[in-house]
Order: structure tokens, then C-alpha cells, then sequence
């Protein structure tokens, strides 16, 4: 790996190009007009804007590496990991995918109007607007495009001011490789984001902390645009005494130091029986030294706090705390450098459980029982994840089945979002949709529906809807019957009892009638049947 870059002399040297505040109306009105163009309605067309962003990050991945190392102070090995593997992963994905997504659906079947051939079809939104944290920029920006694009839409991205290194190269590599009418990035801080959400968005995309969601929230609301959130928590660990302790204290410590604890699937605080502290902290103690042995600082391995001010707001947090710090705790504003912090003996009303550290500190939180770890997580709000290292099944689902939270992860940590087939996603105050795969492009996407019906449905089935109104067999016809009312025996042969009926009354009908009298309806029949089922 290259030799790690002054992160403290990124905010000289590099500094981001905002875009003006007077370009912003115009992006957006030119967004909206490409889009209205028609352009991304072909599926084939999608596909080659997918593989170009894949061939953004493929063409200049040292180029990206580089701007990440001096931004955040990050080894290129957690750049591969955590943003490039999931960006590729939803390349392939939805590249592969695009046209059984998008194609047309039929409707359940229903001999009440089969006739009119319902379907569906997921159609785009619109003009889209993505608005990413810093912390993983690569990933949590091109993904949601990704998305937008298998989808159909136009989309403007604003990635976070605090990486301005990778700002400045993603303003310039995005028009090089994409549609430059269609997508567009802009840079700049608080009063660009303002502008931004001044305006009209099909739908908004954001990834970040809970504060800024609400103004983007209301924002959203002046407009009725439609949102996904999803918002960092403090994740619970709980750890059972019977675990592969060995195995969870590396896990554990990865998830929390990884990106210096800069993520939103980190665990936070970890719930032990109060006489297994002692034997996991020193698990933890071990698995530092091994992960650090010359100290972090010198490390390689371990990045860089996104600003000098974000480290004084973590040390003012180790200040204040009731509980004893096992190692860490220092920290060098001019350097951005906050070490990995252990605090055993974290209780409920200690400043660090205030909300989420977004930083490299781990609380232990001693607890006299499993039901005193679960009361304790449910007296919070609902976390993205809740992790659980046991090696007992009924120990996993005794915590998951009694908490609620986005994911429920046993024996691992922060690597759910990157596994294919599953959604990203939190519930409550960690936010709601989804994303990645499949589940991003239904957030960007809505569900048209579609009828056509032929004339002479009115003549056999449904005329019965003019005026004037008379009593009906085919408007009861409609209704299905309902299920059997509790504590009632349900009927013998269940839901094909009717099916059964009017395949008897059909046969009947044929047998017993003369060529001229055949000409029934199936909604007589159907009528009949739901009669006798009710």
C-alpha cells in the first residue's frame, strides 16, 4: 500500500469545487427535461449506463483509492471491501436483471376479470436526488445510481463537502462516463443542500444521521416526495457466555475499528452478564494487540476521523464518561487521529449512550440477565442491527424474537449490506426502504397498473353497474366468500369448495339442458356458489 497521506492536508490542498448556488435551478430544470425525453426508456440503454458506471470505478480505482487515503486516511483494503465489492455486486446484479425487472406482470388470476388482462409494470419515478455520508462515499453513492438507473430515472448526486479530495474527482469523472444531461453532481455544503431541497425531486435518497434527516424530511414534505432513510443507531451486541469467545471478540472489534467506527452498521455497546465482563474484556485487550501491535497510531490499518472537529466531539465524550476506559482514549486533533477506545462498565445514563458515537469507542453494559439485555435494548430506539454471538439457536431467537431492529445478524458483524439478496434497511428511528438490488430499484420505481377491457364484458358480467340499478347476481358475484368465523368448523373441502360447486353446476348445466337454454353466465354460477359457502 502506498504510504498513507497527511489527512490534515487534504483541507488545503484540495479543496472542493461547490458548485454555484445559480446552476443548481438549471441542473435540475435540465434533468428534468432529459428525462422527459424519453431517452431512458430503453431497457438497453439502461444496461450500457450500468456498465459505465462500472467501468467509472473499474477505470480509476487507484485514482479513487488515492482520494480516500488522503480524505479519510484509509487503507486500500477497506476501500475494496466495504465500497467497491457492494458496487460491483449491484453492477452485475441489476445489469443482469433489467429486463425481468421491467417487464410487463400479469395479475393474479381471477376468473372476475381475466377479461381485462390486469398487469403491471414498475415504471421510473422521475428525477432523483441521492444525498450521501461520507464515510463509505463510493459505495453509498454509485449503488443508489446504480439503482436509479436500472430503473429509469435521472438523478443528481450531492456526496458529502467533508471528502472534498473525492468530490472533486467524482464531479469530473461522472460526465466523462455518464449521460451528462441525465446525471449530474453537485457539490457544496450547507447552502447548496438548501437549494437542493427547495426543489422538486421524484424522489429523495438519504444515508446519514438522524438530525439532518428531519430537515430533509420536511423539505421532502413541502412537495410530498417520497423518501428513503436510512439512519445510523447504536447497535447492540449481545454477547452469550457459551460463544466461540476467541472469534467474537475479533469480530466484534473489526466491525467497531473498521473505518475507524465511522459506520452506521457498527456495533456500539455490547450487553454481557456482569460476571463475564472480565473474561471478555480481556479477550478484547488480546485481540487489540494482535490487531495493533506497534499502536494504531502507527498502524496502517486503522483510518483517520473525518475532522478535527468530529475528534474533539469523541474526546469530549471519553471526558464525560462514568465508565473506566481499558485502553484508548487519546487522540490528535492536527492528525484527525481518535484511538480505538474499550469502556467497560457503561451504564444506561452514561454521556456515551446518548446517541450514536460514530467513532472507534466500544462500550461493554453489564447486565444480571438476558432479560435485562433485551428491556434494556427495547427502552432505546430501534437499531439498524442487533448482533448476537452464541452458538445457541434458542439464545439468538429469544433476543431477535423479543426486539425489533433492521437486521438481526448472529455471530458476525457489519458485512449484512454487502451480502447479495438481502435489503439495507432500518425501521423506525433508523429509518425506512430499502437498499441494494433488487429492493433499490422497487424504491425507485412505482407499480403501474393497466386494464383493458373489451365491450362485451358489459353484455355477460358487469352491465349490471349502469342506471337505472336493480338487484344483481354478478355484483354478488364479486365478493368472495369470507373465512369461517372463529371457533367455527371451516368448510370440509376449504377454499375449492366453490370451485367444486360451479364445476358441478357447469356440468349440470351442459347434461340436463337443451342446445338452446346452455347460454348461462359463470357469474350466476359463482353467485350461487358463494351463497352456499357463506
Amino acid at each position: 500500500m502506498p504510504t498513507r497521506t497527511n489527512p490534515g492536508a487534504a483541507l488545503m490542498s484540495t479543496p472542493p469545487f461547490y458548485t454555484p448556488l445559480d446552476a443548481i435551478p438549471k441542473i435540475h430544470e435540465k434533468s428534468w427535461e432529459a428525462w422527459r425525453s424519453g431517452k431512458t426508456k430503453s431497457i438497453v440503454w439502461r444496461k450500457r449506463q450500468i456498465a459505465q458506471v462500472g467501468y467509472l470505478l473499474k477505470d480509476n480505482e487507484e485514482r479513487i483509492k488515492e482520494a480516500l487515503r488522503i480524505d479519510l486516511g484509509r487503507h486500500d483494503l477497506e476501500t475494496d471491501f466495504f465500497d467497491f465489492a457492494g458496487v460491483y455486486i449491484d453492477i452485475r446484479t441489476s445489469y443482469d436483471n433489467a429486463e425481468k425487472w421491467t417487464k410487463k406482470q400479469r395479475a393474479e388470476f381471477n376468473l372476475n376479470f381475466f377479461a381485462m388482462s390486469p398487469k403491471l409494470r414498475a415504471e421510473p419515478k422521475g428525477v432523483v436526488l441521492i444525498i450521501a455520508p461520507f464515510n463509505f462515499p463510493v459505495y453509498l453513492i454509485l449503488s443508489p445510481l446504480v439503482g436509479a438507473i436500472a430503473a429509469g430515472n435521472a438523478a443528481v448526486i450531492k456526496p458529502s463537502e467533508k471528502t472534498p479530495t473525492y468530490c472533486a474527482l467524482l464531479a469530473e469523472l461522472v460526465p466523462k462516463y455518464l449521460d451528462p444531461e441525465l446525471y449530474h453532481v453537485i457539490n457544496g455544503g450547507v447552502p447548496e443542500t438548501t437549494s437542493v431541497l427547495e426543489l422538486r425531486w421524484s424522489h429523495i435518497f438519504y444515508i446519514g444521521n438522524a438530525q439532518v434527516a428531519r430537515i430533509i424530511s420536511q423539505a421532502a414534505a413541502k412537495h410530498l416526495t417520497p423518501l428513503t432513510l436510512e439512519l445510523g443507531s447504536q447497535n447492540p451486541v449481545v454477547v452469550d457466555p457459551k460463544c466461540d469467545l476467541r472469534n467474537a471478540a475479533r469480530r466484534i472489534l473489526w466491525g467497531r475499528f473498521s473505518n475507524a467506527g465511522q459506520i452506521c452498521l457498527c456495533p456500539e455497546y455490547v450487553l454481557v452478564p456482569e460476571d463475564f465482563q472480565n473474561t471478555l474484556v480481556e479477550a478484547l485487550k488480546q485481540v487489540y494487540h494482535d490487531f495493533y501491535p506497534e499502536g494504531p497510531e502507527k498502524s496502517d490499518s486503522f483510518s483517520r476521523i473525518i475532522s478535527g472537529v468530529h475528534v474533539e466531539r469523541l474526546q469530549n465524550l471519553i471526558t464525560a464518561t462514568k465508565g473506566t476506559i481499558v485502553f484508548g482514549g487519546d487522540s490528535d486533533v492536527s492528525k484527525r487521529y481518535f484511538a480505538p477506545t474499550l469502556v467497560r462498565n457503561v451504564r444506561t445514563d452514561d454521556p456515551l449512550m446518548e446517541e450514536e458515537i460514530f467513532g472507534p469507542i466500544l462500550m461493554i453494559v453489564p447486565t444480571k440477565s438476558i432479560d435485562e439485555a433485551i428491556d434494556f435494548i427495547n427502552s432505546r430506539g430501534e437499531p439498524l442491527v442487533i448482533y448476537v454471538f452464541s452458538p445457541d439457536k434458542k439464545f439468538q431467537d429469544k433476543v431477535f424474537e423479543n426486539t425489533t431492529s433492521g437486521a438481526a445478524v448472529a455471530n458476525e458483524t457489519c458485512i449484512s449490506a454487502g451480502v447479495p439478496g438481502l435489503p439495507m434497511g432500518g425501521i423506525g428511528a433508523s429509518g425506512h426502504g430499502y437498499f441494494t438490488g433488487k429492493f433499490m430499484f422497487d424504491e425507485f420505481t412505482h407499480l403501474r397498473v393497466s386494464l383493458d377491457n373489451p365491450s362485451w364484458v358489459d353484455k355477460i358480467a358487469f352491465g349490471f353497474r349502469y342506471p337505472p340499478y336493480a338487484p344483481s347476481k354478478m355484483l354478488h358475484a364479486l365478493m368472495p366468500p369470507l373465512p369461517p368465523r372463529p371457533g367455527e368448523e371451516p368448510t370440509p373441502l376449504g377454499r375449492w369448495g366453490p370451485w367444486l360447486a360451479a364445476a358441478v353446476a357447469v356440468a349440470a348445466s351442459v347434461t340436463f339442458t337443451g342446445p338452446s337454454q346452455r347460454v348461462w353466465s359463470w357469474f350466476d354460477v359463482q353467485a350461487s356458489t358463494n351463497a352456499i359457502s357463506t
